[in-house]
């Protein structure tokens, strides 16, 4: 299995189909599976521009149209029945194959998600051609409930989306990117699985986002990771599929 990690700056406005297509330009068409940021068709910082930005279902299948030879996850908004959901579509055969709605909204500091956007039910695995796969949205993962849960599902594919600023500088070190890369090899290690996080890069309104996107394997191994604060497309290939006896001796050794 083939896996592209966009670690792209998006752009703060909604995108259309034909803006997103730049996107693929230079892909290896052998991928299998394009991982794109959290919000990678609108941008973080909306605010209140949430309500003329967001995507109605039927625009969000236009998008799914690209995932016709490749599967796509890519994060937006999506507006039901006059609500707004920070959501992340998994797209296959070009159709919408799963929306997770996020469901733990950051509202400290930086953050004022929860002004903005309405709860998502839970974090629910789902199959797909490369076999049992979550995906997680950002601040999900500091949920202990949520890792538990992967942990005993023991999918073969984790996939976390995310737009984290920068913060905690120390030397030559980002305090966050310790942070994270802490929780997604515990999540890897835990479960068994592969654990794949694409964070944006670029900057709003004077907010960073530092990237470091990374593809952790079931032994906590970070096996490739794009560099901090630039734009890169990282691709690698993993095995798709382990046994339960090839993840229990992964563990172990």
């Amino acid at each position: 299995m083939k896996l592209t990690l966009l670690q792209i700056s998006p752009k703060l406005k909604k995108i259309t189909p034909q803006e997103f297509s730049d996107y693929f330009n230079g892909i290896d068409k052998k991928s299998n599976l394009i991982i794109f940021p959290e919000l990678a068709l609108n941008g973080y910082l909306l605010k209140d521009a949430v309500f003329e930005d967001a995507y109605s279902l039927n625009e969000i299948e236009e998008f799914a149209k690209f995932s016709d030879s490749c599967d796509l996850v890519f994060g937006a908004v999506l507006k039901e029945e006059n609500k707004f959901y920070n959501s992340a579509f998994y797209c296959s055969s070009g159709k919408i194959l799963k929306i997770h709605r996020k469901t733990a909204l950051p509202n400290y500091g930086l953050f004022q998600e929860a002004r903005f956007f309405f709860r998502g039910d839970g974090v629910e695995s789902f199959d797909t051609k490369f076999g049992k796969s979550f995906v997680v949205i950002c601040e999900e993962l500091y949920n202990a409930s949520v890792i538990e849960k992967i942990a005993s599902c023991k999918p073969d594919i984790v996939i976390v989306i995310s737009n984290s600023p920068a913060r905690g500088f120390e030397d030559d070190e980002l305090l966050i990117q310790k942070q994270w890369e802490s929780l997604l090899c515990s999540t890897a290690l835990l479960s068994g699985s592969h654990v794949v996080f694409t964070n944006r890069v670029g900057f709003e309104d004077g907010l960073g986002f530092w990237g470091g996107s990374c593809v952790v394997n079931p032994k906590a191994q970070i096996v490739k990771k794009a560099k901090l604060f630039e734009e890169e497309k990282i691709e690698i290939s993993i095995n798709k599929k382990l046994s339960d006896t090839q993840k229990y001796l992964l563990r172990q050794y």
